[in-house]
């Protein structure tokens, strides 16, 4: 695909994207509308809108049209990916100030509206994620995505990863290359795997299909967070939009402090390569995607 073409669609499709968010958040000049500014400012500090991108281009490839049956998962996600950004950098958390290139939630409108803020995002995904069911023709459909999307951004998903990450990595582990693995599946897969299967689901996939795309957002979820190592490492403040050498100054064990560099990057590669062979084990294209997930490897922030 042409490097022109690809930096065109995926431009116009992150446009649509932030449409899709946009038309969600909440607005008014109610008495509590502190928490809509804390919340607008969070979504709208920009980013790669990665996980509803996985999401939408699922959907097309198992032949989705339906705009308003999946715009709604589209934004929750989006949601539920930024309040955990919110969470992940409070002080408790991470203590992060910078992200996206700007100050933190929690650095602009204190702790207390950081955690709101972030619990705001969280259960607005839900209310709106459920505004799908007007699709009356596709109950089961919206039933079985919003059950995947709880359960991916959960205990057993994205929060289970969290816990893992907070409690720490001992360097000395015999099995610490696997607790890293595991963290980075549930804190950073998760959100890929529902992202692809509600997309998936909501197109009309069978369960065998539902499958395969869960393994292929697996193994680029993985990828993609060891990459997040990578950069941390060799990138700048400046590039990145957020502070790197952060995994060193909280101390963690990170997959390249545990194999080392170039063994990251080897893996980063076998993954990525792992993943993309699940579009001829589907027997489905979707040229953009497939350079999308590609471009995942040897990106820069």
């Amino acid at each position: 695909m042409n490097p022109i073409d690809f930096n065109k669609e995926l431009e116009d499709k992150t446009s649509y994207l932030e449409t899709v968010i946009k038309k969600y958040l909440p607005r008014g000049e109610k008495k509590q509308k502190k928490i809509f500014e804390a919340m607008n400012y969070s979504i709208l500090a920009g980013g790669k809108r990665l996980r509803p991108m996985f999401m939408l281009e699922t959907y097309y490839l198992f032949g989705g049209k339906d705009a308003e049956l999946i715009e709604p998962f589209l934004a929750a996600m989006e949601m539920i990916h930024t309040y955990s950004l919110v969470h992940d950098d409070l002080p408790a958390m991470d203590n992060d100030e910078y992200r996206r290139g700007r100050k933190t939630t929690h650095v602009v409108y204190g702790e207390a509206m950081g955690i709101l803020a972030g619990d705001g995002l969280l259960n607005l995904a839900f209310e709106t994620a459920c505004l799908s069911f007007k699709r009356t023709a596709e109950l089961e459909k919206t039933a079985k995505a919003l059950s995947i999307l709880a359960q991916k951004a959960g205990i057993y998903g994205m929060i289970g990863g969290q816990v893992i990450d907070m409690e720490g990595i001992i360097e000395t582990d015999s099995d610490n290359l696997y607790k890293i693995e595991e963290m980075y599946h549930l804190k950073t897969g998760a959100l890929m795997e529902a992202s692809m299967m509600i997309g998936a689901i909501l197109a009309g996939a069978d369960e065998k299909e539902v499958s395969i795309t869960k393994q292929m957002a697996a193994d680029i979820g993985l990828a993609f967070q060891i990459q997040d190592d990578i950069l941390d490492i060799v990138s700048t403040t400046e590039v990145l939009g957020k502070p790197v050498h952060s995994d060193e100054k909280n101390e963690k064990i990170t997959y390249v402090t545990v194999v080392g560099m170039e063994t990251a990057k080897q893996k980063v590669e076998e993954l990525s390569k792992r993943g993309l062979e699940g579009f001829t084990v589907l027997k489905r294209n979707n040229l953009f995607f497939e350079n999308l997930i590609q471009k995942l490897i040897t990106r820069e922030k």
